[in-house]
């Protein structure tokens, strides 16, 4: 059974029954039946065509439910009864339905559980499970996410940055469950670029697959979170490097610089220096430069003062850090590394301290409280 294949065709299947006539939200249920039923029979008798019988299985779970709904309430069903003969077409809304999924009318984590039930093909469990949430709970987010876009017809999607934000941050959820949420993500948005020639679709891929190159190495033993200076560069696949970075330079060239190719030309620098020592931080520091200018995230600030405190030293870094507001997500971490290094230990130890108890995960606390203690015991020492 070829799982990944099923779900690369599931955004086309459901484009064809709604160019027929059917309505997202019925459209998106009837591919999940056949989606089931291709699971139960595939194994033992695969089709010749597989989207051709995916449409077919589909459009009569859609008929099924249109007639029962029609039965239900003493209405007379006007649907075409048979799907046309032959192979399913080439030309899809695959595109729009990318668009539609996460349009900017839905709660980004709506747009994010919509996105990889009706393009990423998964069922509401494994979505449920990746998320650490009950499966009730998330079916009820897919069907307010269906509902608030039922009236929003193909012709009316989103645009591109909505729907590369969301991709990013299904990315940027890593795993859990049996879903790799990080390799879904990296799945989907090759589909994406294969569907349009925007520069900044070949940048966020290169971005994913730069981060997704030093995987293997970002945590140890009992998954303790392993610093990028730390990492053991050996485990980095280059193979994924490689595809990242020729993805970037054929965006690059396009001359239309956008916020996921600039971050991704960060990434491409870390993962061609090889060492930490060696790594490029002055074209590092121009590049947090340009995102900056493009985004003016405080965010970007702050990782632009950790850059120039490697780039020019760590009062430097402190400089650049007093435009950073201490209310900003790590800006304590932030300010504890320089502070470190600088030579001022007890303000950094109660830094680092301060940082652990606000962290946004179980192994980013626990790396700060062992950074707490390390300075501490220095100061013994």
């Amino acid at each position: 059974m070829n799982e990944p294949l099923l779900r690369e065709l599931v955004p086309a299947v459901i484009g064809v029954l709604v160019r027929r006539g059917a309505d997202f939200a019925s459209a998106e249920d009837a591919v999940q039946e056949a989606l089931i039923r291709a699971l139960e029979t595939w194994p033992d008798d695969p089709p010749r065509d597989p989207k051709a019988w995916l449409v077919a299985v589909a459009w009569r779970k859609f008929l099924d439910a249109t007639r029962a709904e029609a039965s239900r309430k003493g209405r007379e069903l006007v649907v075409e009864t048979e799907p046309p003969a032959g192979p399913a077409p080439v030309t899809d809304d695959t595109l729009r339905l990318y668009f539609l999924c996460a349009h900017p009318t839905l709660p980004p984590a709506s747009a994010v559980a919509l996105t990889l039930r009706a393009v990423g093909g998964l069922t509401t469990r494994q979505i449920a499970t990746a998320y650490l949430v009950p499966e009730a709970t998330m079916a009820q987010r897919i069907s307010r996410a269906k509902r608030k876009i039922a009236v929003l017809a193909l012709d009316q999607p989103g645009d591109l940055a909505t729907v590369l934000r969301v991709l990013y941050l299904v990315f940027n959820e890593g795993y859990g469950g049996d879903v790799d949420l990080a390799a879904e993500a990296i799945r989907i948005t090759r589909q994406l670029a294969a569907l349009t020639d925007e520069p900044e679709v070949a940048g966020l891929l290169a971005l994913m697959l730069l981060h997704h190159a030093r995987r293997p190495s970002r945590t140890g033993s009992g998954g303790r979170l392993i610093p990028l200076t730390e990492q053991d560069r050996t485990r980095w696949d280059t193979g994924l490097i490689t595809e990242g970075v020729a993805v970037l330079q054929a965006a690059l060239a396009r001359d239309r610089l956008g916020e996921y190719q600039a971050q991704a030309a960060i990434a491409a620098l870390h993962a061609d220096a090889p060492s930490a020592a060696a790594t490029d931080w002055t074209q590092i520091v121009e590049w947090y430069d340009e995102l900056l200018g493009l985004t003016g995230s405080p965010v970007v600030r702050l990782n632009r003062a950790v850059a120039v405190g490697e780039a020019d030293g760590p009062r430097a870094g402190l400089a650049a850090l007093a435009d950073v507001s201490p209310d900003l997500p790590r800006y304590a971490a932030v300010a504890a590394h320089l502070h470190e290094r600088v030579g001022e230990l007890s303000h950094a130890a109660e830094l680092y301290a301060e940082a652990s108890r606000t962290a946004a995960s179980m192994a980013e606390r626990d790396h700060l409280t062992r950074q707490a203690a390390r300075v501490r015991q220095q100061l013994r020492g």
